[in-house]
């Protein structure tokens, strides 16, 4: 128990007592009847606060949180006691969140229940806890108070925002791919697969025409395909040091992995089965690809904890981890941020891929370093800043040339392309029926 601002107020008023007994002005004994007044008054209430049921708290706070978007947190309080409780609640929620609405004063009636809601926002993907709910109980006279931690701690999971996937799962492919940046150039019946029948058309090609139908009907019947379903894409995502640029107030890995999620979105939504494979130095984590609906519930189980770590990422390992797990064909889009010094191992490691597998590298721009080159100043600092900028820049897109002449494709784009980017290039891959 510690003092209230009430018990604070009576002893102020025995010291002015004690004082005015000091001059003279009063009796000893007033001063020390009043003390013994407040020690009995104070005992009983402290003895009351003890006696005082403990009131009953819940937490009613969804399992799964998006990151970004506000959550709804509701508590339920409920009094035990026979006498009105007054209360100063403080849920235990991860240190770090905005928050609105904590701390609470609540009052809660003999016997009834007061439900109470606040609003935070999750700042970070991975598992979080609640370590249940700061409670200050106040005596029945208010010269005490208690500071006890009341109801169930809880782990909240907050995955990348699946408020976009859900807003592209209601559209058709092509607007759900135009809506990311992507730039498609639709074209009828060029897949692969075999998909209806229809009446010939004003430029259809004379090799699409079904010769049979069109002897039974009497009229020009051309084959309609479309692009091949039931293949499949490995993300291969590099969790290591080089993702750990930042342009904005996310990190690149992050950007990666919310582009990596609508592309796997379109693609499952294509028919075709998506896994994952994120390094990390020497470590992989390993989810194999998953078709249908549940895909994508598969996909951020497995990627919502995932975080770039200031490791360099063996290129060589992961790729024999890969072949080791993925035997059959596959489209693997190796999300990275090429550099010069990652040009041997980087084409070893491709080469290794492309042996069975079609392989698509995607390199991330860091726009700090095409500020950089953009903008010498007038100062000294700022000239060899820019230089420095150049030279670095220069020397990345030599890499990149040499890997495009190898003939391995490859994307460089910045983070706010890179979902129109990957969605563009993979739809290009399966029209062009190269996988």
């Amino acid at each position: 128990m510690r003092p209230a601002p009430a018990l604070l107020w009576l002893l102020l008023g025995w010291t002015a007592i004690g004082v005015l007994a000091s001059f003279g002005w009063l009796p000893l004994s007033a001063w020390l009847a009043c003390a013994a007044a407040i020690a009995v008054l104070t005992g009983i209430d402290g003895w009351r606060l003890r006696r005082m049921p403990l009131p009953t708290l819940q937490r009613e706070l969804a399992p799964v949180l998006p990151l970004g978007p506000e959550a709804l947190v509701n508590l339920v309080v409920c009094n035990n006691a026979r006498r009105t409780q007054r209360l100063r609640l403080h849920d235990l929620h991860p240190g770090g969140w905005a928050v609105r609405g904590m701390p609470r004063d609540v009052v809660v009636p003999a016997g009834k229940q007061v439900s109470l809601d606040y609003v935070l926002t999750p700042d970070a993907r991975g598992e979080f806890r609640f370590d249940g709910c700061h409670v200050q109980l106040r005596s029945p006279w208010r010269c005490w108070s208690s500071r006890r931690v009341l109801g169930a701690a809880s782990v909240v999971r907050v995955y990348p925002n699946f408020a976009t996937l859900a807003e592209l799962a209601g559209l058709s492919v092509e607007l759900a791919s135009r809506s990311v940046g992507a730039r498609l150039q639709r074209r009828r019946g060029e897949g692969t697969e075999f998909q209806e029948l229809r009446d010939y058309r004003v430029g259809d090609s004379l090799r699409k025409i079904d010769w049979k139908a069109t002897a039974r009907s009497s009229r020009l019947i051309s084959r309609d395909y479309r692009d091949e379903r039931n293949q499949q894409v490995v993300l291969m995502l590099d969790c290591g040091r080089r993702l750990l640029a930042q342009d904005d107030k996310r990190v690149h890995f992050d950007h990666v992995l919310n582009a990596s999620l609508a592309l796997a979105s379109i693609a499952l939504r294509q028919g075709d089965a998506v896994g994952l494979l994120a390094c990390t130095g020497q470590q992989q984590r390993w989810l194999p690809p998953q078709q249908g609906s549940g895909g994508m519930d598969m996909l951020l189980g497995a990627g919502y904890d995932l975080h770039a770590q200031p490791l360099a990422t063996d290129y060589l390992a992961a790729a024999s981890a890969l072949q080791a797990h993925q035997q059959r064909r596959a489209l693997i889009v190796l999300i990275t941020n090429v550099r010069d010094e990652d040009d041997a191992e980087l084409r070893a490691a491709i080469s290794m891929l492309s042996k069975r597998h079609l392989v698509m590298l995607v390199s991330l721009r860091e726009l700090a370093l095409d500020h950089a080159a953009a903008n010498p100043g007038d100062e000294l600092e700022g000239s060899i800043r820019s230089a420095a900028a150049i030279h670095y820049l220069a020397e990345r897109e030599r890499t990149h040339e040499a890997l495009r002449r190898e003939g391995i494709n490859t994307l460089d784009v910045s983070c706010s392309e890179l979902s129109g980017a990957l969605i563009e290039r993979y739809l290009a891959v399966k029209r062009g029926g190269r996988l």
